[in-house]
C-alpha cells in the first residue's frame, strides 16, 4: 500500500483542525507524501472527527507524555521527515526540539516577531494587531524551538488591515493566507 519512499508528515493540532484538513487534502493525490498520523493534546478537538473519514490515525496525548519523552519516542519510531504544527497550542520541550531539530515547523497568524509569544494565538493575535493599529498583518511559517514563536522564519506573507476591519475580517484574511501558503511551504521543505 502506498509508496515506501514517500516523505512522511506528522501533524499536531489542538482545535478544529481546518489547517490539518487543508494540508491533508493538498497532499491526498500526491503519492510522494504520506500523512502518517495526527496528534492532539485535546480529547475533544474537532480535528479528531474531521480526520475520521480520511482514514488517518490519530493519537491523543497529554502534557506529561509530551514532557517525559514518551511522545518523543513514539514519534521517533514513526520516523517523520517533517512535523507540522497546525493550530497546536502547547510549547514543545527542549528534548523534543533537539531530537527533531529543523524538522518541526509551525504557522503563526501574524508577521513575527510582532504579536507572538505565550498566549498569542487565534483571535488574541488579531485583537492585538487591531489594537496596535497595524496597517498589515499576515502569516509566519517558522521552525520550532523551545521558545514560543522564536524559531527561524521560513516564510512570511502579508495582507492589508483596514482600520474598520473587524477581528473576524482580519482572521478571514489571515486564514486565506494560511490555506494557500502552508501546504506549498511544506512541499518545498520536503522537496527542496
Amino acid at each position: 500500500m502506498g509508496n515506501k519512499n514517500a516523505k512522511r508528515i506528522i501533524l499536531f493540532a489542538s482545535g478544529w483542525g481546518t489547517n490539518v484538513e487543508n494540508i491533508i487534502k493538498y497532499f491526498q493525490t500526491n503519492n510522494q507524501v504520506e500523512v502518517v498520523s495526527v496528534f492532539t493534546n485535546n480529547p475533544s478537538a474537532g480535528v479528531i472527527d474531521l480526520i475520521g473519514p480520511m482514514k488517518i490515525s490519530s493519537k491523543i496525548f497529554d502534557q506529561v507524555q509530551l514532557n517525559n519523552g514518551e511522545l518523543r519516542h513514539e514519534i521517533e519510531f514513526l520516523n517523520p521527515d517533517l512535523i507540522v504544527l497546525a493550530g497546536f497550542l502547547l510549547k514543545m520541550p527542549l528534548d523534543f526540539t533537539t531530537t527533531f531539530s529543523d524538522k518541526i515547523i509551525n504557522i503563526h497568524p501574524s508577521l513575527l516577531p510582532r504579536h507572538g509569544g505565550k498566549g498569542m494565538y487565534g483571535d488574541y493575535v488579531h485583537e492585538s494587531v487591531k489594537e496596535a493599529g497595524d496597517k498589515e498583518t499576515g502569516i509566519s511559517i517558522h521552525y520550532v524551538n523551545e521558545h514560543y514563536d522564536k524559531g527561524s522564519i521560513i516564510f512570511q506573507a502579508n495582507v492589508e488591515v483596514q482600520k474598520e476591519d473587524s477581528i473576524n475580517e482580519i482572521a478571514d484574511k489571515v486564514r486565506r493566507l494560511e490555506y494557500k501558503h502552508y501546504p506549498e511551504v511544506i512541499e518545498k521543505l520536503l522537496f527542496p
